[in-house]
Formats: C-alpha cells, structure tokens, sequence
C-alpha cells in the first residue's frame, strides 16, 4: 500500500465519516485559535490532534477539516451515525482507488518530465570535451586512467563511488561510509556494469548513466524519481576475481 493510501487508511479507521470533498482553505491555520493547555488532559488533547493532523496530512487536500471534526464530535458523543457500514465500505475503496489513479497518473507526469529533462541533459553533455558515448547511450569522461586489465561481465571488483542526480543532490556514497563496495558485475545496473568495465584497476571515471540502464520508470520510491539519469563518480580500486 503507497503512504497516501495507507494514511488514508488510518485516518478513516480514526474518523470513519470523514469522507468530505473540499479543500482546506490555506488561509485555516492562520485563523486556528491558540489554545490554554493548562493541565494533562489538555495536553493529550491536543497531542492527539496533531497526530490525527499528521495522518491526514497526506490527503489534506481532499479532505474537509470542518466535516472531520464533526464526525469525530459526534462519534465520541455516540450519536448515530450518518453512513451505514456498507457505504462506508464503498466509499473508502472508491477514495482509495481514486489516490491510486491520481497517483500512477503523478508518476506517469513525472516519469516523463524526467526522461524529456534526462535526454536533453545528454544531448548536450555529449558535446563536451571529454565526453565519450557509447552504442547503448551510456556516457563516460576518464578521470584518471589505471593500469591493468579491465574486468569482464562476471568479474567481483571493489569500488569507490559518489551517486548523484542530474541537479546534484546525492544519493549514495561509499566515501561517507569510509568503506569501499565490493560486488559483481552482474548483479548491479547496466549503466554501472557498462563503465567500469571500460576501466582498469585504480582509474576514476564519471559516467552519466540514462534512465533506462539504471532504475528506469520504476525508480527507487523515496530516493530516485522514475526515468531519473544518474551521474556516477567512479574509482576502480581492483578486479577482486
């Protein structure tokens, strides 16, 4: 279950009636009252609140505010409910259905945007000095050549690294670990597997790796965006085996 649908699920298993369809107004927690929270209960109070605010959070914009706490008003006053289980029921699988389609229809934008931002990213670095491309699209600049033989496809080699993305954020380094990587070639991504098998033991290379030979539409959910193309700074240390 993605983290919208779950939240959903949380919030309307608290607040089962709190199904509204307007907006929050952006302009509400200006207008919040500061509350007294003179003793225990109303510190637990209001701690509760802001939890339920947070499972919210994530729907806040198909949710509203004023519905949610009238439903929870009047269940902890025990008055009858307004919609029967059954369409509670109904109402939470098409609202959940209804996230999921707003957000394949996200990724599907984003994953776009990437690739449109990515391929015009490489058209123009392939410009550059340096810059080398090869059949598959991957491209390479050598940092500093090594001395040796390359390794192959099903050889183990030990690496240091920098992953970043095209705006230079970073995602992995084995340089804040203090601790090289150490795998074979053929259990990680073509682009990665592709440039160091260009290099020999102790060159360092930086490789622009497109999205379709790192993690591609999927991506890695909260780290990598679908169609991201990666930038790799890469030293070979040794062909392990």
């Amino acid at each position: 279950m993605n983290r919208a649908a779950h939240a959903l699920a949380l919030c309307l298993l608290v607040l089962p009636a709190a199904c509204g369809s307007d907006t929050r107004p952006a302009a509400s927690a200006a207008k919040a009252a500061t509350l007294a929270l003179d003793g225990p209960r109303d510190k637990v109070s209001y701690m509760v609140g802001l939890d339920l605010a947070k499972r919210i959070g994530p729907i806040e914009d198909e949710v509203d505010i004023d519905t949610v706490v009238a439903a929870l008003r009047a269940a902890h006053a025990g008055a009858p409910a307004q919609l029967d289980d059954k369409q509670i029921a109904a109402i939470r699988s098409e609202f959940v259905a209804h996230l999921q389609a707003k957000r394949d229809a996200a990724q599907k934008a984003l994953a776009q945007k990437n690739r449109s931002e990515g391929e015009r990213y490489l058209a123009d670095n392939a410009r550059r000095d340096g810059v080398a491309t090869t059949a598959s699209g991957l491209q390479y600049r050598i940092e500093r050549g090594g001395r040796g033989t390359a390794p192959s496809a099903a050889s183990t080699v030990r690496v240091n690294y920098v992953g970043r993305l095209l705006d230079g954020r970073e995602f992995e380094s084995t340089y804040a670990t203090d601790h090289p990587a150490e795998f074979p070639l053929n259990r990680i991504m073509p682009g990665l597997r592709e440039g160091l098998m260009l290099m020999a033991p102790g060159a360092k290379s930086r490789l622009w790796i497109p999205a379709a030979l790192a993690y591609g539409e999927a991506g890695v959910p909260g780290q990598i965006e679908p169609n991201a193309t990666l930038v790799f700074d890469v030293e070979l240390l040794e062909v392990a085996r």
